[in-house]
């Protein structure tokens, strides 16, 4: 009886250790098959990476079964190139003329938009330096001679600074254009009065001018309202990983709806207003912009810096191809870049449509 009981009890122990085996192994299938996909995404520390920020904080991407880092960069032409070389999957940053040569090669895709300089918001400042100010530069038409400071030639500083200066009546041959690899050394160019002038974002632009380290002079939206920047991703994802795309469009357009809705969300007179989850949304992108300051004076930073981007990220298609024709005719971009070939509309509807 005894001899029965233990060959018994071995059988039933075998029976539970397979058993449990076995349930081990779909438990780990299950999760191998729905392990969420890796993606790298390219960015500044900007306000205008916003939508970024709120889709990875508040689940959007993990909802849509997407592992997402970001990884950030000084200025926008290495974003290009870290998604062309493979580096990382998507990135949001501005159009310049080093991103139209990648994607007329046939690297890059244009899959949506970021920011959008319009006259009814504060957009990009055309900024003086104390000294310059001091000297006789109080206005945008008076930046004939001066010094300006850029990232990097065929930049979107450089573009904005040439439309500005072409709108205001000023000889951009008679200005000294300084590339300075970096948009912290622009700034601290500027302060430090090495430079002239140069044009910067709200958030940035606003404390100097409020802290006195610099003068605002003008804003590009009233010379040049444009696509300012995109929503791009490589060729190869287009290609090879759509379904990927899809999702990190979807969750990319619930931040941009929250971003909207938080930070510009305006009165019948067009001022903005705070709204219901204005204080939530501050508090997600404050972990990314100026994280290194207290809530109270970063808060008012990021308000300010809140640029305009466009209802699901549609993209102004026209006036990206006209930026094309304008760095194509300073000899910045390849006659053989064509935007109808770079530009991809099928996952968000463009501007006007």
């Amino acid at each position: 009886m005894r001899s029965y009981d233990l060959v018994s009890g071995a059988k039933k122990a075998a029976r539970r250790s397979v058993l449990a085996v076995a349930v081990g192994a779909a438990v780990l299938g299950a999760g191998v098959a729905h392990a969420a996909e890796k993606i790298n995404i390219a960015a500044l520390t900007f306000v205008s990476s916003s939508p970024l920020f709120i889709a990875k904080e508040k689940g959007y991407f993990e909802a849509e079964g997407l592992d997402a880092d970001i990884t950030f960069f000084r200025s926008a032409q290495p974003v290009a190139v870290a998604i062309a070389a493979g580096d990382a999957d998507f990135g949001v940053t501005a159009f310049t003329g080093g991103f139209f040569n990648l994607a007329g090669k046939g690297a890059l895709k244009v899959i949506g938009a970021q920011l959008h300089e319009d006259v009814e918001y504060d957009g990009s400042a055309i900024l003086a330096s104390n000294k310059a100010y001091e000297a006789g530069l109080t206005s945008v038409d008076k930046l004939g001679g001066h010094s300006f400071a850029l990232s990097q030639v065929g930049s979107s500083f450089h573009y904005m600074i040439g439309n500005v200066a072409e709108k205001a009546g000023v000889d951009i041959e008679s200005m000294e254009l300084k590339p300075l690899q970096s948009v912290p050394n622009m700034i601290g160019a500027l302060k430090s009065g090495q430079v002239d002038s140069m044009i910067i974002v709200p958030h940035i632009a606003k404390p100097l001018h409020n802290a006195g380290a610099a003068h605002i002079i003008g804003w590009v939206k009233d010379y040049v309202p444009y696509q300012v920047g995109g929503l791009f991703t490589s060729t190869a994802n287009v290609e090879e990983r759509r379904g990927v795309v899809e999702k990190f469009v979807r969750a990319y357009q619930k931040g941009v709806a929250d971003y909207r809705a938080a930070l510009l969300a305006t009165d019948g007179d067009g001022n903005l207003v705070k709204s219901d989850t204005t204080d939530e949304i501050l508090e997600i992108v404050h972990k990314y912009v100026y994280s290194d300051q207290p809530a109270e004076k970063a808060y008012p930073k990021i308000r300010n810096g809140a640029m305009f981007i466009t209802e699901e990220g549609k993209l102004d298609v026209e006036d990206v191809k006209a930026q094309v024709k304008w760095y194509q005719e300073r000899g910045y971009v390849s006659d053989s870049a064509n935007p109808d070939d770079f530009i991809d509309t099928s996952f968000i509807a463009p501007l006007g449509q």
